[in-house]
């Protein structure tokens, strides 16, 4: 099974290199022509030896004349050589180029629910790593093989061409050579595909370590994570020394010693060639030239098998790039309707659960007008944000149906979805650039003065401005360079700078002070009738002002209505919340004095 998956890589390959056809079919071209230009070389000296040096005619004219051309030859040969290696370099590049596009575009287009179970480090090892082994494939393995190959086969040609009958004494080699490669494919694919799956495990420790540094240390975990490390660590030595034990047996050594079991062969057969005399001076010439033949069939016979390590390395990473591209990406309902103009949401008889025998969500029905803010509470696991999830389209309901202006939400198309949708997550995202590149976040058509105003409407342009180049400052890894609340806001003014017709908050105040809080609920009293927001909220003081607040419980819409409402119903389980919440808040601030 493995094996079959292994090869199944070929197509993939395949298809990156496609483009290249015309490159590559040119190099083969040349590579013939200097197989063949070296081919002549053993003939030349051939004759040198026959028809001069034992015989001794001396005649210099004609002796300098067949050295400049085994010069000639050996010249022209290595240069189309190096001329071929850099065109298979510059082919195997953008083949990869292409390769790497399509895998991160591939990525991109995948469902949230494949990152539900996908391994940030794995991920990352499949984008980089293993198209790196892919290029090492065609910039390297691939020439390799095709060169010694034609080689190969030019200078069985040519043996075949002075004395057949030793040729298939030398061509016994090639069999012998394919009996090795099964023999080592056998018994270090495992090795090599358990290389690179531990590969990708130390690099999805490693992610996952650098990501959560402050709790590990904290919680003095840093022991466990170095045996836990250390373990797949000794894992990858092992299968790496399988994989080198099977190289160092039944790679070159192994073609060695073939090399000198035929020279004996051949000698031999000299010995017992049918002579009527003495050797004589065209055997000399005839095994001069069958010895350097020799040299030719054996050593990229050799180069091919050392090759193969590596030609095996690129099949698995190809494989491994394959079964990622096979990942359905998300493919809904036709998007053939209009972009967003209102914003005016509807949800009707939604019903939806990850696993759908054990529903999340169950017959939600609610209405959001355009320009109106909803607030969305809830105990843990309620179904708040599956239901956020459900409405910016990153899974798709298995009951119900989702409108926007009127329209299914699925079939608004997805750049005039993207545009009209602006999210404040609960952790947010910092890119280790300038303040103005997180706002724009590389968006086409918006300007600095646009960056300016939303960070304004997002209550951010003061800090902004106090920072040492104001919106040129670069904010360093996970935006180390600010508070947390500031953060916060940055991911506002972000949300904001694409002038979105949505806004969704995702429990965005659930970390911040009391002051930033107030920012944010400033910045959304002020968007009030212009833009639909809905928030989750765990501070419900966030959504006091909300036009309307669903409490769901347990996946069910319990309660509906305004603050003032909802707080009129006695033991309503949003009363309930409030008081439980004020409660937690007067402790919190009874024991900071």
């Amino acid at each position: 099974m493995q094996r079959e998956r292994t090869w199944q890589g070929v197509g993939l390959l395949l298809d990156a290199a496609r483009p290249e056809r015309s490159h590559l079919i040119r190099g083969g071209l040349w590579l013939l022509l200097a197989a063949g230009l070296e081919a002549v070389g053993p003939i030349l000296g051939k004759r040198y030896i026959d028809h001069h040096l034992l015989p001794g005619h001396y005649d210099i004219g004609a002796m300098a004349g067949l050295l400049a051309l085994v010069l000639l030859t050996g010249w022209a040969s290595t240069w189309l050589r190096y001329a071929q290696l850099s065109r298979m370099a510059g082919v195997a590049r953008r083949s990869v180029l292409r390769l790497r596009e399509r895998v991160y575009a591939h990525v991109l287009a995948l469902p949230m629910a494949f990152f539900d179970k996908a391994i940030t480090g794995q991920l990352v090892s499949r984008v980089t790593n293993d198209t790196e082994s892919v290029n090492q494939l065609y910039r390297q393995v691939l020439y390799v093989m095709l060169d010694s190959s034609i080689v190969v086969a030019g200078s069985l040609v040519a043996m075949a061409f002075l004395d057949w009958r030793l040729m298939l004494v030398v061509a016994t080699l090639v069999p012998a050579m394919v009996v090795i490669i099964r023999a080592y494919q056998r018994l270090s694919a495992p090795a090599v595909a358990r290389t690179r799956q531990l590969r990708s495990d130390i690099n999805a420790q490693m992610a996952e370590s650098m990501a959560g540094m402050a709790v590990l240390q904290a919680a003095g975990a840093a022991e466990r994570f170095g045996a836990r490390f250390e373990a797949v660590n000794a894992q990858h030595w092992e299968s790496r020394i399988a994989e080198l034990r099977a190289n160092a047996w039944l790679l070159r050594p192994a073609l060695d010693l073939l090399n000198v079991l035929l020279i004996v062969t051949v000698l031999y057969g000299f010995g017992r060639r049918d002579l009527s005399g003495p050797l004589g001076a065209v055997e000399v010439g005839l095994l001069y030239a069958f010895l350097a033949y020799i040299a030719r069939v054996v050593e990229p016979l050799i180069q091919i098998t050392m090759q193969f390590g590596q030609l095996q390395q690129a099949m698995v990473a190809a494989s491994r790039v394959k079964v990622l591209l096979e990942e359905h990406e998300h493919r809904g309902p036709p998007q053939d309707g209009q972009p967003i103009t209102q914003g005016a949401l509807r949800v009707e008889g939604l019903g939806f659960g990850y696993d759908p025998a054990r529903p999340v969500l169950q017959h939600i029905d609610v209405d959001m007008p355009a320009g109106s803010f909803t607030g969305v509470v809830g105990h843990t696991g309620s179904g708040k944000s599956t239901l956020l999830s459900l409405l910016l389209r990153f899974y798709t309901a298995q009951q119900g149906r989702i409108t926007v202006d009127g329209q299914p939400l699925q079939a608004v198309p997805d750049a005039a979805f993207r545009d009209a949708v602006g999210l404040v997550p609960q952790e947010p995202f910092l890119l280790s650039a300038s303040v103005r590149e997180n706002i724009s976040m590389g968006r086409a058509g918006i300007s600095d003065a646009a960056v300016e105003q939303a960070a304004v409407a997002a209550r951010a342009h003061d800090f902004i401005a106090a920072l040492p180049q104001g919106y040129d400052t670069r904010l360093g890894e996970g935006g180390a360079r600010v508070s947390a609340g500031q953060k916060q806001l940055l991911a506002m003014a972000r949300a904001l700078a694409g002038a979105p017709r949505l806004l969704f908050l995702d429990e965005a105040t659930s970390n911040v002070d009391s002051e930033t809080e107030a920012r944010i609920g400033e910045a959304l009293a002020a968007l009030h009738g212009r833009v639909t927001v809905i928030a989750i909220a765990h501070r419900l003081s966030t959504i006091r002002a909300a036009d309307q607040i669903l409490v769901l419980h347990h996946g069910r819409l319990e309660e509906r209505g305004s603050h003032e409402a909802l707080m009129g119903l006695e033991g309503g389980l949003y009363r309930r919340l409030v008081e439980l919440q004020t409660l937690e808040e007067r402790e919190l601030d009874a024991e900071a004095l």
